[in-house]
């Protein structure tokens, strides 16, 4: 019973160590890639208008809002339609 519960809490150590690790890679790579796309606010480079500005903040807000449902599911899945709730 012991070397049961062991395994169980070396296998959760596990996976959240793995978790940590590639979290923190990818969260760092995001980073990254917005301060990218932050150089391209610059006007004497670029042109562009308030409407692009929204258009592309209008599609990471919605990829934002999207991943946080992801984590805040029970299952780690997105929501599938149902047209009767259960």
């Amino acid at each position: 019973m012991i070397n049961k519960e062991l395994n169980i809490a070396t296998n959760e150590a596990t996976r959240r160590d793995r978790f940590i690790r590639i979290v923190e890679k990818r969260v760092n790579r995001i980073l990254d890639n917005l301060d990218s796309l932050g150089k391209c606010s610059n006007k004497s480079n670029y042109q562009y208008s308030d409407k692009d500005v929204k258009k592309i903040f209008g599609e990471i807000d919605q990829k934002i809002k999207e991943i946080k449902i992801l984590y805040q599911s029970s299952n780690g899945r997105k929501e599938r339609f149902k047209l009767k709730d259960e």
